[in-house]
């Protein structure tokens, strides 16, 4: 697939596909740069189990983690991967249309 700027320049959409949860701290620059809910942040217990974030659950929190939310959201514009300073996500190109 072949896109291009507003001013016709090429451009290649990247778009999220994963996120690592052992390298992402939880910091939320990603979520607050993402006006699509491709992300929502969740909380882990110390055994790893997911847990929703409320405040009556803090205290089982061990850590906050970013999870994919609506994958299908996201437009490919790159700003979650610029301002990710644990470097925790995987990026992709579309996929071209079988002819």
């Amino acid at each position: 697939m072949s896109f291009q700027t507003r001013d016709g320049r090429d451009w290649t959409p990247q778009y999220l596909i994963s996120i690592d949860p052992k390298k992402c701290i939880g910091c939320g620059r990603c979520f607050k740069v993402c006006g699509r809910d491709v992300m929502t942040l969740k909380g882990s217990s110390q055994e790893g189990e997911l847990v929703e974030l409320d405040d009556d659950e803090d205290d089982e929190i061990e850590k906050k983690i970013m999870f994919l939310n609506d994958q299908g959201a996201c437009i490919g514009c790159g700003a979650c991967a610029r301002v990710c300073p644990a470097n925790c996500q995987t990026h992709t190109s579309a996929v071209p249309e079988a002819a």
